[in-house]
């Protein structure tokens, strides 16, 4: 096997999972049972801590929207962190979200994000600016 073709094999190794657990959460009656969501965090784990944005965005998302425990909440804003300095849109209106929750509130930070991604051209961002931060 040459470079290329290692090359090759390695990105389709780490885009697979991602792309197999975005399939299965964007189904609308698939995505939303448990097992589905378990089995797509599974496959986004190690992409995700390899540093694929799109995996951070979507991990951080379902740790912080569908787990109970404040260990898997914590890992997932972390995630979405790390998606959102990347320039990932969808992580940063998300981070914003999370920021003006009492868990985690930090105005300041949730305004910083959804600015960010209000200048990315993100509707959702731009009418939470304005409902949160008149």
């Amino acid at each position: 096997m040459n470079q290329s073709s290692l090359t090759v094999t390695h990105s389709m190794s780490r885009t697979w999972p991602v792309q197999v657990a975005l399939w299965l959460l964007d189904r609308p009656k698939l995505g939303q049972r448990s097992s589905v969501k378990r089995l797509a965090g599974r496959l986004l784990k190690q992409p995700a801590q390899a540093g694929v944005v799109t995996a951070q965005s979507r991990l951080g998302r379902l740790l912080c929207c569908d787990c109970d425990s404040a260990r898997d909440q914590r890992i997932g804003v972390q995630m979405l962190q790390q998606a959102a300095k990347a320039g990932d849109c969808s992580a940063r209106v998300e981070l914003g979200q999370l920021l003006v929750q009492p868990r985690h509130y930090e105005p300041g930070q949730a305004r910083h994000w959804l600015e960010l991604a209000a200048a990315q051209g993100s509707e959702r961002a731009k009418t939470l600016l304005a409902r949160m931060f008149p």
